[in-house]
């Protein structure tokens, strides 16, 4: 086994024999042919040795082991033709052997020897027949030893010679079978390498073909880009020059006469008509800022208008440049282009405005307000609202597209301008007429305050119908949403109720036959129209528009001028502020929508207008029946008027207008006072009756501030509040010293407190402050100012800063006095100083004599500086005089008792607020008797009559005195 020669080395595909020589060529073409495959071929061929060019030429050395083994070798090749392989015993599947066979005609080469040339020409050794073990040849060699040998022994010598030679010859074919192995694994991994080497270059070479085709790709958009703007003016150019004729304008003599023609292009043709306007603009645009155009001729529809058009057409510079040409050339295509337009919509709009006005003799003679909605003012223009839409709707795009800041946006800007105002002003010449026709009719019919009421409501109807019409005009159709099924049938149900509820003589009334509107406007009465508005607006806020709202509030003005004329001749304030109140609530209801914000504001404009009309008429009734009041003897008949007795005229006047208002004053409350006397038992008229007791200027005030209360603005109202209260008061002390000449003190104290009492009461739910900031200019330094300042020669009188003279004249001569004023605060000093009137006033009555003895005395202690002889030697400290005063005080105590207790029923009606006023009269009746005691008890006896019987019977008397005084006001207060 040592001497065997080492394993043969692969060239190419081909395998070398063991001795080192190469295969003849012959051979080696067919080995070629037998391991090439088409997709291998090129790859066989690299590997490939070339053939020797003389085979005899080179020597043969061979040994005697190489001889041997190679006929051992040639032995066991044809041996081995007959062993079995080992897929007898472990058969493989179709797809193990198809791919065997695969793997076998990729990689596998020849196995042959010299010796066995003639053989191994027509052999080829695969890779599944290099992997199954060698053939056997013991039959051969036993049958060739048995007819050698005849003995036993020679026989087992031979036997056993034969299976070593046969293992050496299947230990020989393993070495070889394991080289042919070896030398085919070897070849695939060479193959393998070379596949790997050529699988990088192939991505090193596909990395630099995309980055090439990336370069050049890049390279063809720059290229692209260029030729696109190389070729860019040409479009521009080309499409001026084209255009023309459709549009129907023609340039002559190089462009300087601009002749107009008949276009050829329809309106009607969206599509064409739209891509002829992006063409158009495009030019505009390209032309007036690349080109320059827009710097020598100006931005058309610029401030000028049209104006800039024109001037833009007149002028001709033979010199400009080519871009500027065109750019003028340009604008004329885009004025024809907008022409069309404008002649579609505008002058459709102006020429059917003319054809109604004619055929319904508009203006002279106005439409019935209850045919309006049916006559040609409406059916006509929603008969042109649909083409006109459509052709607003191309420049409203278009405009939207250019921007703003664009140069060819402006045109399209003054044509949608153009239109809204010719449709606005169209619309406001067929309907002006007919609305203030029917708020005058309103007015004759149902008065001032029902026609505030049903002209709002026809006015908000309206502004509501009117604004459908003109969504149908401009608005975007993308924007608008259909009612739902839901929203129509509650309209539908809204409709059939609001039929069957109204007469025909209040949808006459209200202007519109069965109109989805009630009548007289409460908070439901709007429903109709916020269910309309529900269904024509949405997203949509083309009605908010400047022209168009102007319309509708020059519409809703006839409301603002047909109230204000009928407010100037108001001067009853029940009927102000029945208007007033009707007239938020139709504010309300229009705000609720916003189809009829324009209705909303002429209702506020009107609003305030009655609230002027109303707080001057409050004043003037104020400053008539308050301030200037003079009162007669039967406004001062206090006990008489609480007694029922009927009062006189309130009010003295002087001129002849004040003595008519005087009069009406007057009739109107003793028609009140009739009414309140026809029945006595009545709750109302006894409320009236007290009303009819109260001072004519607190029952001024009242009213007059119950009625504008929540009318009119807050602030207004308590500054009117202020002063009424403020006059009220000073009127009320006025009659109060003029009701105690006439009928005492009693009555003039509970007169002041009774009406205080009800003023206060009365002016608690109002709930308000009455307090203001009054600022008055004070001149009293003016004088000494001015001399100074003529006195100064060397004043400043231009000098800008605060050493000017005219300046430091106003500051030192002119001041601001501020003052607060509470009315609600002097008020409560007023009652609280006629309360304690009444008390003082009422103790003094009730003690009589007493309460002027305890003052001698207090007299009489004052003026003793050092000892109290005085008081005891004092002639009304006698016994016999003091006991005649508490007698007479006793004697007069009852009757005093009865009057002012009736009295304070009288005026009082309330009993706890007679236990109020009455126990503080007690308190200080009886801190008098005690004074009075106190000094009797300093008398000592046998003292200017004193005694001890008399001083008890003295006590007696003031203690019976007292007591009686606490059982009537005990009496007062269980009552």
């Amino acid at each position: 086994m040592s001497s065997m020669p080492p394993p043969p080395k692969m060239s190419g595909i081909g395998l070398a024999s063991p001795s080192g020589n190469t295969a003849n060529p012959s051979r080696a073409s067919n080995i070629r042919t037998a391991y090439s495959t088409p997709s291998s071929s090129n790859i066989s061929s690299i590997y490939q040795t070339p053939p020797p060019t003389n085979l005899s030429s080179t020597p043969t050395r061979t040994t005697g082991k190489t001889a041997a083994v190679h006929s051992t070798a040639k032995a066991s090749s044809t041996s081995s033709s007959v062993s079995t392989s080992y897929e007898a015993f472990a058969p493989r599947t179709a797809e193990q052997r198809a791919r065997l066979t695969r793997i076998a005609a990729l990689t596998a080469g020849p196995c042959f020897t010299e010796d066995s040339k003639e053989e191994c020409s027509e052999e080829i050794i695969t890779l599944s027949s290099a992997m199954c073990p060698p053939k056997s040849s013991d039959m051969k060699n036993n049958t060739h030893s048995s007819e050698m040998y005849s003995t036993p022994m020679e026989q087992a010598i031979s036997q056993t010679l034969n299976q070593t030679i046969h293992a050496t010859n299947n230990l020989t074919n393993l070495i070889k079978h394991t080289a042919s192995l070896r030398l085919a694994l070897q070849a695939s991994l060479n193959i393998a390498e070379d596949v790997s080497q050529r699988h990088a270059d192939l991505l090193r070479h596909s990395g630099e073909l995309s980055a090439a085709a990336e370069r050049l790709q890049h390279e063809e958009q720059v290229l692209t880009h260029r030729a696109e703007e190389i070729g860019m003016p040409l479009k521009h150019y080309d499409a001026v020059d084209r255009i023309g004729v459709l549009v129907g304008v023609l340039f002559k003599e190089g462009g300087r006469v601009v002749v107009r023609g008949i276009a050829k292009l329809h309106v009607d043709n969206t599509e064409e008509f739209v891509h002829i306007l992006e063409e158009i603009d495009e030019a505009v645009e390209f032309f007036g800022e690349s080109g320059g155009g827009a710097e020598v001729y100006g931005r058309p529809g610029s401030s000028g208008g049209k104006n800039d058009r024109r001037r833009i057409e007149r002028q001709f510079d033979p010199s400009a440049s080519g871009s500027v040409e065109y750019y003028r050339r340009a604008c004329a295509l885009q004025d024809a282009a907008l022409e069309l337009l404008r002649v579609g919509v505008a002058d459709r709009i102006s020429q059917t405005s003319t054809q109604i006005q004619d055929a319904l003799n508009l203006p002279k003679v106005p439409i019935a307000a209850d045919k309006l909605e049916a006559s040609l003012v409406y059916t006509r223009f929603h008969g042109i609202s649909k083409r006109s839409n459509a052709l607003i709707t191309i420049a409203r795009k278009r405009l939207e597209a250019l921007g703003s800041d664009s140069v060819a946006a402006a045109s399209y800007d003054e044509l949608l301008t153009l239109c809204r105002n010719t449709y606005c002003g169209a619309r406001e010449t067929l309907l002006t007429t007919t609305v203030r026709s029917h708020m005058n009719i309103l007015k004759e019919r149902h008065g001032l305050v029902g026609m505030t009421r049903l002209a709002s409501v026809f006015l908000i109807r309206l502004c509501t119908v009117e604004t459908a019409l003109y969504l149908d005009f401009f608005g975007n159709s993308e924007k608008r949403r259909q009612p739902s099924k839901m929203e129509s049938g509650e309209g539908k149900d809204a409709n059939e109720k609001n039929e069957g509820g109204n007469s025909a003589e209040e949808n006459h009334a209200e202007g519109f036959p069965g109109t989805v509107l009630k009548r007289l406007g409460s908070t439901s009465s709007h429903s109709g129209a916020a269910a309309l508005a529900s269904q024509i607006l949405s997203e949509d806020a083309t009605y908010r528009e400047a022209e168009f709202q102007s319309m509708l509030g020059a519409l809703c003005s006839a409301l603002h001028r047909t109230i204000r004329r009928g407010l100037v001749s108001v001067l009853d304030l029940d009927v102000l502020c029945q208007v007033v109140s009707v007239l938020r609530e139709e504010r309300s209801a229009a705000n609720s929508s916003p189809t009829t914000l324009a209705a909303a504001r002429a209702v506020s404009g009107v609003i305030q207008d009655a609230q002027e009309r109303l707080i001057f008429c409050a004043n003037t009734a104020l400053h008539k029946e308050v301030v200037r009041f003079k009162a007669s003897a039967g406004d001062l008949n206090y006990p008489g008027k609480l007694l029922g007795e009927k009062p006189k005229a309130a009010i003295v006047v002087e001129d002849e207008g004040e003595a008519k208002e005087g009069s009406e004053l007057a009739s109107k409350e003793a028609v009140e006072a009739k009414a309140t006397a026809f029945d006595p038992n009545d709750a109302v008229a006894a409320q009236l009756r007290v009303y009819e007791s109260w001072f004519p200027p607190m029952r001024s005030v009242l009213r007059i501030l119950s009625k504008i209360f929540r009318v009119v603005e807050p602030r207004v109202f308590e500054d009117i509040a202020l002063q009424s209260v403020q006059s009220c008061t000073k009127s009320l002390k006025d009659g109060s010293v003029h009701i105690l000449r006439n009928s005492g003190q009693i009555h003039a104290d509970l007169f002041l407190v009774k009406h205080l009492l009800i003023l206060r009461e009365q002016l608690s739910p109002f709930d308000i402050q009455l307090r203001s900031v009054e600022r008055q200019l004070d001149f009293s330094e003016a004088g000494k100012a001015v001399t100074r300042f003529l006195a100064n020669r060397n004043r400043r009188l231009f000098s800008m800063s605060t050493e000017n003279a005219l300046v430091t004249l106003l500051r030192e001569g002119v001041s601001v006095q501020e003052s607060s004023v509470d009315s609600k605060r002097d008020l409560e000093d007023c009652l609280r100083s006629a309360c304690n009137d009444f008390i003082e006033h009422t103790s003094s009555s009730l003690l009589g004599p007493i309460a002027g003895f305890v003052d001698q005395c207090k007299n009489a202690v004052g003026s003793a500086t050092v000892s109290t002889d005085v008081l005891i030697k004092a002639p009304f400290m006698n016994a016999g005089v003091v006991k005649g005063v508490f007698i007479k005080a006793s004697e007069n105590l009852d009757r005093e008792l009865d009057n002012t207790t009736k009295q304070m029923n009288l005026y009082l009606e309330n009993t706890a607020t007679q236990n109020i006023l009455l126990k503080p009269v007690v308190r200080k009746m009886t801190r008098s008797l005690e004074e009075a005691k106190r000094f009797i008890g300093d008398v000592p006896d046998e003292e200017n009559g004193w005694d001890a019987e008399l001083r008890a019977e003295v006590l007696r008397l003031s203690e019976s005195f007292e007591a009686m005084v606490k059982t009537v006001s005990s009496k007062q207060g269980a009552r």
